[in-house]
Parts: C-alpha cells; sequence; structure tokens
C-alpha cells in the first residue's frame, strides 16, 4: 500500500476518532476504506463518480460475492470518508441493499441455561456468562466492564458508553453478586473486571469460546453464542411478567419495536417479578 493512502487512512481514523466511533468501528471503517482506496489508486479518489463507485461494488459481488451487510459497512464507510476528508456528501442510498425481515431471535430455555451455569467449573468464566445472562449485556459491554462498574450496595451494575453512546443501569443479581466477590478474591483484577492473561481487556473473542465450550460439555445441541445468552435473558424476563417499556430500558434498545421482537417467542406469565438468574 503507497504510503499516501496509509496517510490517508491514519487521518480517517484520526477524525472518527473524535467523533467517538468505538474502536471496533473504526478498525471496520478503516478496512472497508482501504480495500476501496487500493482499488481506485490509479485515480484521483476526489473526483470520482456515483457511477464509479457502483462499478466497484459491482466488481466486489461478482468477484468476491459479498454479503449484504458487508456492503453496507462499505457504503458506510466510503460515504463516512468523502464527507470528512473532502465535505462532500454522496448519496449512495441507491447502492444500499434491501434488509431482509429479520428471523426471531433464537434463545435457551431456562433448563438449558441452568445445565449450561452448571458445567462451568472455571469461576471467571462462571462469571462472565452470568453478566451475559443474568445481566442482558452484549458481549462487548461484559469485556468493557471496570471494578468501579459494579455497585453491590445498590444491587446494580452500570454499563457505561453502550451501544448508542448510552450509559444505563441494569439490576445485579444476588448469585452474581457473590460469585463476583469470590472470583476478585482469586483473581484479584487492576483495572477491566474481567482481563486477559497479561492483563488488559478480556477478548470479545475469547468469550464467545468459552460459551461454545460450555454449551457443548452440557450437550446443547443449538448453536450457542454470547448473545444468544442475552436473547434468553429477554426473553425469560417477558416470561416472568417484565414490563416491555422497562425491558428496553434495561436491554439498551433505541427503539421499542427491538423489544417487542422477544414477546412474539414469550408466553407472557403474569406472576412475582424476580431476576431469570436467580430463579435457576
Amino acid at each position: 500500500m503507497c504510503p499516501n493512502i496509509q496517510n490517508i487512512l491514519a487521518e480517517f481514523e484520526v477524525k472518527l476518532r473524535l467523533q467517538r466511533y468505538a474502536p471496533a468501528s473504526r478498525k471496520t471503517y478503516k478496512n472497508a476504506l482501504a480495500k476501496f482506496l487500493s482499488h481506485f489508486i490509479q485515480e484521483d479518489i476526489a473526483l470520482l463518480t456515483v457511477p464509479k463507485i457502483t462499478g466497484y461494488l459491482a466488481s466486489l459481488q461478482q468477484r468476491e460475492n459479498i454479503s449484504p451487510s458487508y456492503q453496507r459497512q462499505i457504503l458506510a464507510a466510503i460515504t463516512k470518508f468523502y464527507l470528512l476528508h473532502y465535505n462532500r456528501p454522496l448519496d449512495l442510498s441507491a447502492l444500499y441493499p434491501k434488509r431482509k425481515a429479520k428471523p426471531l431471535p433464537n434463545y435457551l430455555t431456562t433448563k438449558e441455561v441452568k445445565r449450561l451455569l452448571g458445567k462451568c467449573s472455571n469461576l471467571k468464566h462462571l462469571c462472565i456468562l452470568e453478566i451475559l445472562y443474568g445481566c442482558g449485556l452484549r458481549v462487548s459491554e461484559v469485556v468493557a466492564l471496570k471494578m468501579e462498574d459494579i455497585d453491590s450496595s445498590a444491587m446494580r451494575l452500570l454499563v457505561r458508553n453502550a451501544k448508542g453512546k448510552k450509559d444505563r443501569v441494569v439490576p445485579l443479581p444476588k448469585l452474581l453478586l457473590g460469585n463476583l466477590r469470590a472470583y476478585y478474591r482469586v483473581f484479584l483484577p487492576k483495572d477491566y473486571l474481567f482481563e486477559g492473561q497479561n492483563g488488559g481487556q478480556y477478548s470479545i473473542k475469547s468469550v464467545q469460546e468459552i460459551t461454545k465450550k460450555y454449551a457443548f460439555k452440557a450437550h446443547i445441541k443449538k448453536k450457542v453464542t454470547p448473545h444468544m445468552l442475552r436473547h434468553s435473558y429477554a426473553t425469560h424476563q417477558l416470561e416472568n411478567g417484565l414490563n416491555i417499556r422497562y425491558l428496553q430500558e434495561l436491554m439498551g434498545h433505541n427503539s421499542i419495536k427491538t423489544t417487542e421482537t422477544y414477546t412474539h417467542i414469550s408466553k407472557i406469565a403474569r406472576g412475582r417479578l424476580a431476576n431469570p438468574l436467580d430463579q435457576l
């Protein structure tokens, strides 16, 4: 890659950082932009037309059979780049793939969750899985947790700068708090609640791997992911009779329509409200 492209990418990342884009988003945008710039290395990118960009996407579809989601990422990166670098708004809306109807979320039954957690002999791994299920967090939110985010006196957990750049507070299950205290005495984390072997933030990939590992040990046939535990939390909360508006706040959803997805897979049961983790 020529130094010119490297300089452009470095400047692009600085501007994304100033706009408070998350590290994962910056990486995605940079990778997509690098591919785009390399394709047009012999041309003046400042003067590229929409038909040229259309031809580029068509060639990607033909040569690499790119997915609709990757196509959206590329278009978002190109649009953001021209706006930030050249102050040139591009209308690429016609190039976005049509969105298909989202399938209903996959989730585990309470018995499957109990089997999954029961196979977890590692205290650190257990606490991670219990936060995913017992608090309904995204995996990115779990690995970003810090020691000060746990408020044991108020029995709550603070999720900082989550998706949509918003903070939110979720209840802390009693069972989880007890395990977190035992975990802290053994592992003594310094900054992040869950840290890697060499310190620093625990990796998302590691969380994905341990979830898959214990699902296999529990003989769960479904393809279990950390996000499925979040889906399970939402589903079981609705089954316990939790108000959907409150669930929207707990999940950090911008739109109630996203939360309403879970009503299609839940049979609402009226009764005493309790955290699903404490009911296992």
